[in-house]
């Protein structure tokens, strides 16, 4: 688990949804149900240098940051800088850039062996661009760890994104390398930012089939989008065979998400965990890197996935039944004024019904499913029919 506090200095200021408070209940949560003292390590952040940043980044963008975070009153709107979803503060290259080097410090403790899992929760910034801003995301850790993999010598890296907004930035970023397979799967851009992510989105010239992209409509629930996950992900993974595992976990798919508009519960989002964490161990031998990413439920949701998630990563799973210590309910009483829940479970039982029992094209969701399928699943040399 590589964090520290300073991690929350990542701050865009009141009133943003993406508060640093939500870290900061999940680290709380984590540590009263002492999660990060079963199978975690905790490691400090390190800094990433610029040079580092740059192996993903325009030298121009992270001057735009440094000279925006340090001169008040200075705004770059053509780099992202200075708009409603990346507004300037104070610092702002030294807390993105703790954010690279935290993720870049996961990866590097995966690749090593001196991890076999490895978490950077502030990660997950998914959406900016090698020479922009955007989306709340000032640099692309998630990239830059990447990147860092390739240049240590990973021939292959996986990349899977469950966030409920297209992850843009990553797949960008690696449009036409083959050595990285992303797959997003994210409420359709035709009802949400970035207003990316289709079925034919599939990689470049170099690399078809590279980029993998779910778009599903909104309303989806548990069962939906674990029966889009398991239609696409593991088929994909296996055929792959990836040396590491790159996940990015944000948990705005949430029905109380204040952005978005899925329908998924705490339950559903924790069987994504434990799926990908048995993919992790069945194709890359149990390398596996995880971030976090989005959501916006700061006291409903993101403590409590991110804490199963870390719980996951830790390889002592969570009961959902487990009760939220009275000392956590009553720091976010104290701090927020509002009532946390009681228990890690919104109740559910997550199930679905598996892509092999049919495929029904009334439905949007196994019409997005099979839009999928139908145009990547070739390319890797698998069939696409049930």
């Amino acid at each position: 688990m590589v964090f520290d506090n300073s991690l929350t200095e990542y701050n865009f200021g009141l009133g943003h949804p993406m508060s640093p408070i939500r870290v900061d209940l999940t680290m709380r949560l984590a540590r009263e149900l002492g999660v990060l003292d079963r199978g975690l390590r905790l490691v400090d952040a390190p800094m990433a240098e610029d040079d580092l940043v740059a192996t993903v980044h325009a030298r121009e963008l992270i001057e735009a940051v440094t000279r925006c975070g340090t001169v008040p009153g200075a705004t770059d709107e053509a780099r992202g800088l200075g708009t409603e979803d990346d507004p300037v503060f104070e610092g702002m290259h030294h807390a993105a850039a703790h954010v690279v080097g935290a993720t870049v410090e996961a990866c590097r403790q995966v690749w090593s062996g001196e991890s076999l899992h490895s978490a950077s929760i502030a990660g997950g910034l998914h959406h900016a661009m090698p020479d922009r801003a955007s989306g709340f995301c000032v640099y692309n850790d998630v990239a830059v760890g990447i990147r860092s993999l390739l240049d240590q010598g990973a021939e292959r890296v996986a990349y899977v994104d469950i966030d409920v907004h297209h992850g843009d930035g990553v797949e960008k970023i690696f449009w036409d390398d083959p050595r990285v397979l992303t797959i997003s799967l994210h409420e359709t851009g035709q009802m949400l930012f970035p207003g990316t992510g289709f079925p034919h989105d599939s990689g470049g010239p170099g690399a078809p089939g590279s980029a993998v992209n779910v778009a599903l409509p909104p309303g989806t629930g548990d069962a939906g989008w674990l029966r889009a996950f398991h239609a696409v992900v593991p088929p994909l993974l296996r055929e792959f065979a990836p040396e590491v595992l790159v996940t990015q976990h944000g948990c705005d798919s949430h029905i109380e998400d204040p952005l978005a508009h899925m329908m998924l519960t705490v339950d559903g989002q924790r069987a994504a965990y434990l799926a990908l964490h048995d993919l992790a161990h069945e194709v890359a031998d149990g390398r596996w890197v995880v971030t976090g990413g989005g959501g916006y439920a700061l006291v409903e949701v993101v403590p409590r996935a991110w804490t199963h998630l870390l719980a996951i990563v830790g390889g002592h799973p969570l009961d959902p039944q487990t009760a939220t210590p009275d000392g956590w309910r009553e720091y976010v009483r104290d701090v927020l004024g509002r009532t946390a829940p009681h228990r890690l479970t919104d109740g559910r039982t997550p199930a679905y019904r598996d892509w092999s029992e049919g495929y029904d094209p009334d439905t949007w969701l196994d019409r997005a499913i099979h839009a999928t399928r139908t145009e990547i699943f070739p390319l890797h040399g698998l069939d696409p029919l049930p």
